[in-house]
C-alpha cells in the first residue's frame, strides 16, 4: 500500500483498487488514512455516501464529493456496474479535474477491472496483494488460539502450509483453517490438504482454469530425451538457491508437433517433476458473448495463476483458442485477448511456467514464436523405433502386462509411422478383442489392431512434412535421435 500513499499525497485524481478482499482493503485504507491524518468515507449503492441513504445515486454522491470541503479519502465500492451510465462517466471526468487541486482523494474499490475508455487517462490502477507468508503464519497461530485447539506444526510445516495458502484471500485462508480445525480438531499437516482444496475451489470459480491434482510422472513419457534433459536441468530453478546463483525463473515452453505424440502428457509431467501445481487454461471458455467479458476473463485467469505461483500453466492447442486473432466476426475479441496474453507472456515476473502446445501451423499466431515469449520452442516428431519401444513398454506395464510375453521388435516394426496415441489405441483395441473372446492378450491381437489403423503419417503426411520443414528453422528437436538425423523421416509420406 506504499504506492497508494504516494498517489494520494501526489494528488492523483482517481485511483482504482482491484481486489475481492473488500474488508481487508478497507482496514488497510483506514490505517493509511489514520497515518496521513485523513478519514475514510465510503459509498455503496445500498448505504449511500457515508451512510446517507439520500446519496445512494452515484451521480449525486459524486457531486457531493466535489462540493465537500474536506481532506477525506472517498471510497466508492462496486461503482463499475454504473459505468454504462454516461452521466456517471462524465461526472467522474469532471471530478478528476477538480481533485487535482484538492486535498481530497477518490478511490474506486472493485473485485473486477472494468474501466470505460473515457477514463483510462484519468484513472491509476493500484495493486492489492494477497496475504504474504508471514501474515499467513500469524493467521495460523491466531486461528489455533481462538479455537483453543493445538497447532501441531513445526516451522517447516508452517512454511509449507503458508505456501499452500499462497494466492488465497485472507477470508479464504480463514475458511480453510476453520475447516481444518473442525475436521481434524487442530491444525496439523493435514491442514495442507484442506488448504489445497480451497485453492482448487478458487481456480474453479474462474470458469476458465482447471486444477490438476495428480500430474503425470516424466517416466510416463516415452522418448523425447532432449526435452527431458532440458526440463531436468530446471527442476530446482524455482528455489531460492537458484535466485542466489543468479538464475532467472524459467518462463515457459512452446511445444509444436504431430498430434498424439505426447505434448499434453509432457505438460502434466513437468508439474510432477518440479512438484508444482498444474493449471490448465481453457482458451475456448475465455470467449464470452458479453462485450469486454473475454478480456476480463483472460486478466482474471492470469491474475489467479500469478497469485498461485510458483505454478505450471498449461495452454493446450493454443492455436485453436486464438484462431480468430486476425479479425473476423468476433469484433476483434480474439485479437484483443491474444494481445493481452502475449503482453503478459513478455512482461510477466511472477513464477508462472507456461507450457503451450500447438498442432496446426496455419492457425498458430506467428507472434507466439517470437523470441522472448518462451524460453524454448521444441518440435515433437513421430517416435522413432527406440521411442516406440519405450511407448509400448509404458502402456503394456500400465495395463499390467508382462513384457516378456510380447514380441516387442515385431510390435515396434508394425507400428512404424504411428504416434504414441495411436500405439496406445491399438493396445486398447487389442485388449477389447482378447476380452471379448475370454482369453489373454496376444501379439496377434495387437498386430491385427495395428493393421486396421490408418495412422496420421499416412492421412496427414503432407502436413507433417510442413511441420518438419518449419521446425528445422524455428524449433529445437525434442528427441536426441532427431538431432542426429536432422529431422529426416524414417518413413515415406508418399
Amino acid at each position: 500500500m506504499n504506492d497508494l500513499e504516494v498517489y494520494v499525497r501526489a494528488r492523483y485524481p482517481l485511483l482504482y483498487l482491484v481486489t475481492a478482499e473488500e474488508e481487508r482493503a478497507l482496514a488497510s485504507l483506514k490505517a493509511l488514512a489514520d497515518g496521513m491524518g485523513k478519514q475514510i468515507v465510503a459509498w455503496s449503492y445500498t448505504e449511500g455516501l457515508g451512510g446517507d441513504a439520500g446519496l445512494r445515486d452515484p451521480v449525486a454522491a459524486l457531486e457531493a464529493v466535489r462540493l465537500a470541503e474536506t481532506r477525506h479519502i472517498y471510497v466508492f465500492k462496486d461503482l463499475h456496474p454504473f459505468f454504462n451510465n454516461p452521466a456517471v462517466v462524465r461526472k467522474l471526468r469532471d471530478l478528476a479535474q477538480a481533485l487535482r487541486s484538492s486535498a481530497k482523494a477518490l478511490l474506486l474499490l472493485s473485485p473486477v477491472l472494468n474501466l470505460p475508455p473515457e477514463l483510462t487517462k484519468d484513472v491509476t490502477l493500484v495493486d492489492f496483494p494477497p496475504p504474504d507468508d508471514a501474515t499467513v503464519v500469524q493467521m495460523i497461530a491466531r486461528a489455533g488460539e481462538m479455537a483453543g485447539r493445538p497447532v501441531a506444526l513445526d516451522q517447516l510445516q508452517k512454511e509449507r502450509l503458508a505456501g499452500a495458502a499462497r494466492g488465497l484471500t485472507a477470508g479464504e485462508i480463514a475458511n480453510a483453517l476453520a475447516k481444518a480445525l473442525v475436521l481434524h480438531r487442530g491444525l496439523d499437516e493435514q491442514a495442507i490438504a484442506v488448504m489445497t482444496e480451497e485453492k482448487r475451489q478458487i481456480v474453479r470459480k474462474t470458469g476458465v482454469l482447471e486444477y490438476f491434482d495428480r500430474p503425470e510422472a516424466l517416466a510416463a513419457v516415452g522418448g523425447l530425451d532432449e526435452l527431458k534433459a532440458w526440463l531436468g536441468k530446471r527442476q530446482h530453478a524455482f528455489g531460492q538457491r537458484a535466485r542466489d546463483f543468479g538464475l532467472p525463473e524459467p518462463r515457459g515452453l512452446l511445444l509444436v508437433g504431430v498430434q498424439g505424440c505426447g505434448k499434453s502428457l509432457v505438460a502434466k509431467a513437468v508439474a510432477g517433476l518440479w512438484g508444482l501445481p498444474l493449471l490448465r487454461l481453457d482458451v475456448g471458455r475465455l470467449m464470452s458473448g458479453l462485450v469486454g467479458a473475454s478480456e476480463e476473463n483472460i486478466r482474471t485467469a492470469l491474475r489467479t495463476a500469478e497469485a498461485l505461483g510458483p505454478v505450471v500453466l498449461w495452454v493446450d492447442e493454443i492455436e485453436k483458442g486464438f484462431a480468430g486473432h486476425q479479425g473476423g466476426g468476433d469484433s476483434g475479441t480474439a485479437a484483443r485477448v491474444l494481445a493481452t496474453f502475449l503482453t503478459w507472456l513478455q512482461e510477466k515476473e511472477a513464477p508462472v511456467f507456461v507450457i503451450a502446445t500447438a498442432n496446426h501451423l496455419d492457425l498458430l499466431p506467428p507472434e507466439l514464436a517470437r523470441k522472448g515469449r518462451f524460453d524454448e520452442i521444441f518440435f515433437v516428431d513421430l517416435p522413432d523405433p527406440a521411442e516406440r519401444r519405450a511407448i509400448w513398454e509404458i502402456h503394456l506395464r500400465k495395463r499390467k502386462r508382462h513384457l516378456p510375453d510380447f514380441d516387442l521388435p515385431a510390435l515396434v516394426a508394425a507400428s512404424e509411422g504411428m504416434s504414441g496415441a495411436e500405439v496406445e489405441q491399438a493396445l486398447i483395441d487389442g485388449l477389447y478383442d482378447a476380452f471379448d473372446q475370454g482369453r489373454p492378450l496376444r501379439d496377434a491381437d495387437l498386430l491385427a489392431a495395428l493393421g486396421r489403423m490408418v495412422p496420421l503419417s499416412r492421412s496427414l503426411g503432407a502436413e507433417i512434412e510442413r511441420l518438419r520443414t518449419w521446425a528445422r528453422e524455428k524449433a529445437r528437436p525434442a528427441s536426441a535421435v532427431r538431432t542426429a538425423q536432422a529431422l529426416e523421416p524414417e518413413w515415406s509420406s508418399t
